[in-house]
């Protein structure tokens, strides 16, 4: 059985994720025979390692994640961070700034670095989904320690407003990504899930030539950029859409599967 990739990257949520946060058997099989044909599976997420270890180990997943938007490379079979770029919380106090100098008060989050780096909540933020999270009151306990990326909400701007001005007025100091629903994140200037997954990749002795990639959100548009071949669900942002090399069922109905299993035929 021959593969034409030798690299699969799968973002986790709303991709291989169900939005209960399972993965179907059906999507384990086909990676499972994508593997055993050659391929290597490399999960590329926004979620810090905190949040993406019990997803990996349920998984049974032992080879690199590339998590925190590509900030870390964690190896998932020793449990170790192989790399870790943090924010300069210099620039990232400028470039909060002048977001709330133009938009008003901002409600933040931050994720701290490192293998067990709480994710720091405070007042107003909204939390999306299940996962742990350590509410602050004092946004100056932001800063006592390294992180890999803040998180904004805004009272009344929608996430591609408020993206789009964070970058307009930011850009130039930090990068702006939208990752999922609610979830605008500044992290390293010039910081992308391609920058993680190369990496990665090269640990591997892989390049983007040999790489297949599944996402749902505009954080994944570098990733596409880089790869080979990238596969938007059908349930993704417009902006990904338009920059995919195909889309597929959406990621309730197995959309990486589906991929995969044609591509195995």
């Amino acid at each position: 059985m021959s593969f034409p990739y030798g690299l699969v990257a799968t973002d986790l949520d709303g991709t291989l994720l169900r939005s209960d946060e399972s993965i179907s058997q059906r999507t384990r099989d086909a990676l499972a025979a994508a593997t055993a044909a050659g391929a290597a599976h490399i999960v590329v997420t926004g979620r810090a390692v905190p949040w993406t270890r019990h997803i990996l180990d349920d998984l049974g997943y032992d080879g690199l994640a590339v998590c925190g938007q590509g900030a870390q490379v964690y190896d998932a079979g020793t449990h170790r961070l192989l790399t870790s770029v943090t924010l300069d919380r210099q620039l990232a106090g400028v470039a909060l700034a002048k977001i709330e100098a133009e938009v008003g008060p901002l409600y933040l989050a931050a994720s701290r670095d490192g293998l067990d780096g709480e994710v720091l909540v405070g007042p107003g933020y909204a939390v999306t989904g299940r996962l742990p999270a350590t509410p602050f009151t004092d946004a100056s306990d932001l800063w006592t320690a390294p992180l890999n990326k803040i998180y904004i909400q805004h009272p009344t701007l929608g996430d591609d407003e408020l993206a789009a001005v964070a970058r307009q007025t930011a850009g130039g100091f930090v990068t702006v990504a939208l990752a999922g629903e609610g979830i605008v994140e500044l992290l390293p200037l010039g910081l992308s899930k391609a920058t993680g997954l190369s990496l990665a990749a090269r640990r591997l002795g892989l390049k983007a030539a040999d790489t297949i990639a599944f996402g749902d959100m505009p954080n994944d548009v570098p990733m596409f950029a880089w790869a080979a071949r990238g596969v938007a669900m059908a349930n993704a942002h417009a902006e990904l859409k338009a920059v995919s090399d195909e889309v597929t069922s959406s990621n309730e109905d197995d959309g990486i599967a589906v991929v995969l299993e044609r591509l195995l035929a």
